[in-house]
């Protein structure tokens, strides 16, 4: 279940991302296992061979939830999803923030970049000391 990495960096632009977006990155383990995100000990106990970027698929819904009592700066609010990936057949389960809390268990999401997923002035440290980019996942049209 690809969708074209063109597209998803297009697509991240459109919701407040940029077009020098990281990748999504998961690790491949010499077993063929993926995690993410990545650990320096796979499930089979070797080091990671190689990584994946997640943003080059579609993933399904496994299940989601809204939270109206959000951390200082989060918005609320804020719907989180848990997707599944199919990479080469091999399952890989990320969580994240989801653009919208209108889904369903077994919807297509793609994963797209957001340059601010929280208000780096609402927390307690500086605000330069803070990375708050990351990737929200997007019903598929």
């Amino acid at each position: 279940m690809r969708a074209g990495n063109e597209t998803t960096r297009e697509t991240a632009v459109a919701d407040g991302g940029d077009d020098d977006a990281p990748a999504f990155e998961a690790a491949r383990y010499p077993d063929g296992s993926i995690t993410y995100p990545s650990h320096p000990v796979g499930p089979g106990g070797e080091a990671p061979v190689e990584t994946v970027d997640l943003s080059e698929y579609t993933a399904e819904v496994v299940t989601w939830t809204t939270s109206t009592a959000t951390p200082p700066g989060v918005r609320e609010p804020n719907h989180v999803a848990i997707v599944e990936f199919d990479v080469d057949g091999e399952p890989v389960r990320a969580i994240g923030q989801a653009t919208t809390g209108d889904l369903e268990r077994g919807d297509e999401v793609e994963p797209v970049y957001c340059d601010q997923l929280r208000d780096p002035e609402a927390g307690i440290r500086e605000p330069a000391s803070q990375e708050w980019d990351g990737f929200r996942f997007r019903p598929v049209e």
